[in-house]
């Protein structure tokens, strides 16, 4: 399924960083808000705490320690910002990887989409996408 519109905010980017995903107890959010907040330049850095978990998502640097394991990943960004009222971009986004085998773990902001693959999947991901007719501004 193509993008569901020509449109320079689906316009998808390929950040070059390392992104970690992390999951730890819910009472641990003071404690990991301060560590990585500490260690933060501006970079993506997404907490979402539920009462079964804290999930935390974010750009790896050297030197994080506890998160090194955890930096196995790269992300897309649909450039946006998007209309709440545009339907069907992620679900569009989402099924060439599926049908390449391609496991994901997505993000959303008010703004945009951030969705996250296996650094070792990346090139097969974006020969995927562009197969189904995305265009990138940036790889």
């Amino acid at each position: 399924m193509a993008p569901p519109i020509d449109h320079p905010c689906l316009l998808l980017h390929l950040l070059p960083d390392t992104f970690f995903v992390r999951k730890f107890e819910p009472s641990k959010i003071g404690e990991t808000f301060q560590d990585l907040l500490s260690k933060d330049d501006g970079g993506f850095l997404s907490i979402t705490r539920t009462s079964e978990e804290l999930s935390v998502v974010g750009r790896y640097k050297d030197g994080m320690e506890g998160y090194e394991e955890f930096a196995t990943w790269r992300a897309f960004k649909i450039a946006g910002p998007m209309e709440f009222d545009l339907v069907g971009v992620l679900t569009g986004f989402l099924e060439p990887l599926k049908r390449a085998n391609i496991g994901i773990f997505a993000v959303s902001t008010w703004n945009t989409d951030y969705i996250l693959v296996a650094k070792e999947k990346a090139d097969a991901a974006v020969a995927a996408l562009e197969g189904d007719g995305w265009k990138f501004a940036s790889k």
